[in-house]
């Protein structure tokens, strides 16, 4: 068994960054073209629905990211040693899933540099979204500042720890501040929810767990036999039965906002789910086969630890909740602001050319980012200690 073998350094890796660099290329190039020659009128958006596919891109890599940094607290912030493996992998996954949302949210916004400075210098410190730009910033600094400190092999120094606290803090206030520039706006029912924080933290880690295991799989060449044995004993004990809990909690979740819906006596909250996210069937395909299959999958106990089903739970969690972002972002909007549900129709969004190239320049350079990692830096890293006391032992059943 050739543990610890990561085949995106050999020829797979190659054939991923060219693949990657391509898209993103193209995609890049697509959207450039379009917003320098039409600006924001080549999205499909307008003023009566301003947040689109690009939109619910961000979010969706944010709370991804927020999702992989809580799963990083585990064995770094509160002692839960047996996610030593892939401590250092979800924080490099954190860090450059979120800075790919950020291109994209860049992109969105128009111009690029002057939102580099007009946005932090302007200081507009009641609103929400300068604070999200703030707690996001101070995200990315404290993973790459963990990041750096695992690299270096300090997986519990004083200051390892107080980095990895600070993090947590700043996961945390970023990601809940992000939901309450959905849930404070009371003219959107569809999105008026104080408890919006929590909905968010928690989908953000079943993201965040869906994407770990894909790119642990990859980075194993889809194999268990290349793992080490302590990564190998996790991915048949306790990692994928938190992920069969974290996705039967979303489940949970979106019923819960569901039922409240479409029961709600707001009818432009009933109007929202029975007339447009019951209505499609893109929506109902990313919950029942999304979501509903995934949780039937990883109950049982046979599946759960197969290494196949778990790559599979994984693709269909990470798309299914993809949508799921999609249809928040524009369901909060599709009824008319200030006209209510005696407008004739709701409003009617497709995602334009430039949108889709935006979502295809994050995935694209998300991904390339991600192979880059995983040649020149070793992800799987893992204190010396935890390795050797587990290794000894044998695999878990499940």
């Amino acid at each position: 068994m050739n543990n610890n073998s990561n085949l995106l350094k050999g020829g797979m890796g190659v054939v991923l960054l060219i693949l990657s660099a391509v898209i993103l290329v193209v995609s890049l190039f697509v959207a450039l073209t379009n917003l320098g020659s039409q600006g924001h009128a080549s999205f499909n958006t307008s003023s009566t629905l301003p947040w689109g596919q690009p939109i619910a891109t961000y979010l969706y890599f944010a709370l991804a990211s927020s999702g992989l940094g809580l799963l990083a607290s585990l064995p770094l912030v509160f002692g839960f040693k047996q996610y030593y493996p892939v401590a250092k992998r979800c924080v490099f996954l954190a860090f450059v899933i979120l800075i790919s949302g950020m291109a994209v949210l860049a992109l969105e916004l128009g111009n690029v540099f002057r939102m580099l400075w007009a946005i932090p210098l302007n200081l507009q410190v009641q609103s929400a979204m300068f604070w999200m730009g703030v707690f996001y910033a101070l995200d990315l600094l404290f993973l790459l500042w963990k990041f750096s400190k695992l690299d270096a092999g300090e997986w519990d120094s004083k200051t390892s720890k107080q980095v990895g606290i600070a993090s947590f803090i700043g996961v945390l206030l970023a990601s809940g501040n992000l939901a309450l520039i959905f849930g404070m706006m009371s003219m959107r029912p569809f999105w008026f929810d104080g408890l919006l924080p929590i909905y968010f933290y928690f989908t953000g880690v079943t993201s965040g767990m869906a994407a770990l295991v894909f790119f642990v799989y990859l980075a194993h060449g889809f194999s268990r036999d290349r793992m080490h044995p302590t990564l190998q004993s996790l991915l048949s004990g306790a990692l994928p039965k938190m992920f069969a809990a974290l996705i039967g909690g979303t489940l949970l979740f979106i019923a819960a906002r569901a039922i409240t819906g479409v029961y709600s006596n707001n009818p432009e909250i009933h109007l929202v789910w029975s007339d447009y996210l019951f209505a499609s069937s893109l929506y109902h395909l990313s919950l029942w086969v999304g979501l509903l299959l995934p949780f039937l999958l990883m109950l049982n106990g046979n599946f759960r630890n197969q290494a196949g089903v778990q790559l599979l739970v994984s693709v269909l969690v990470f798309l299914g909740l993809f949508a799921e972002r999609f249809y928040f972002v524009v369901g909060g909007q599709v009824v008319p602001l200030f006209k209510g549900t005696w407008y004739p129709d709701m409003i009617a969004y497709t995602p334009s050319l430039t949108e889709w190239a935006l979502t295809f320049v994050g995935w694209s350079l998300a991904l390339l980012l991600i192979v880059l990692g995983e040649r020149f830096l070793n992800l799987s890293a893992m204190p010396d200690g935890v390795a050797e006391s587990t290794s000894a032992r044998p695999l878990a059943a499940g």
